[in-house]
């Protein structure tokens, strides 16, 4: 049996400072707008105290809309990074909000999930995700390319994706680039076409229930009888 299932492939990158620089930008412009829509949310939820036809931007798409007005006159600077860096904020920011509301309302399981914070600088993750634009692995197998930032140098081969993607059984959904401590990585959110066996080759188990009137009941519903004697002798005793 095929099934598809999704699947991550990370990749230690070997970034120029050029390339350095420009991972950094993207992931903090990503924070910005996380930080810029967490803002904006708090600021039209205290509105909405007073006045309740304040409309408060929860999802990523009234985010991304209200981004898209204001981002001229709060981030200038917006066009030097792509615009897949401030989606990634924004979009981490619903989820954030999606999580609370489900948590507050109990539709959600687990430990209660709290009000979105505001994310700095040294106490946050860098990472920035792309789910359009040039994204793809190169046919050397030592390199990949992600928009804006260009094609960069992988620490190791990428033949295990790069083959899959050649066989046509896996498909790049997106990817996200991340630090930690003084090392660049690339994860490639991937949907794999995987074989899942019928069995795991082992004998099935069932559950057996011993009775008087019949012999056994299976737990996949299989009566079997008792032998005519002891029906017999069970008529003889009203059993």
């Amino acid at each position: 049996m095929i099934a598809t299932v999704l699947q991550a492939y990370r990749f230690a990158l070997d970034v120029t400072p050029q390339q350095q620089r420009a991972s950094a930008s993207h992931c903090g412009a990503a924070r910005y707008a996380y930080n810029w829509g967490l803002q904006l949310v708090q600021e039209r939820l205290e509105q909405r105290t007073t006045d309740p036809s304040v409309r408060v931007p929860w999802t990523l798409a009234e985010l991304r809309r209200e981004w898209n007005r204001a981002k001229h006159q709060v981030a200038p600077w917006w066009p030097d990074n792509s615009k897949e860096a401030y989606n990634s904020g924004l979009d981490a920011l619903a989820r954030a909000l999606k999580n609370w509301s489900d948590s507050r309302n109990g539709c959600r399981r687990g430990a209660p999930v709290g009000f979105p914070r505001r994310k700095t600088k040294h106490r946050t993750r860098a990472a920035c995700r792309f789910s359009t634009g040039a994204i793809r692995l190169l046919a050397n197998r030592k390199h990949v390319q992600l928009p804006r930032i260009g094609v960069i140098r992988t620490h190791e081969s990428t033949r295990k994706l790069a083959r899959r993607l050649e066989q046509g059984t896996a498909r790049i959904l997106g990817a996200t680039i991340s630090r930690t401590a003084d090392r660049w990585f690339v994860s490639f959110t991937v949907e794999v076409q995987r074989a899942i066996p019928a069995s795991n080759g082992k004998a099935s188990v069932v559950g057996v229930d011993v009775g008087v009137r019949e012999l056994a009941a299976l737990s996949t519903g299989t009566v079997i009888p008792n032998p005519v004697r002891w029906r017999r002798r069970c008529a003889s005793c009203g059993g």
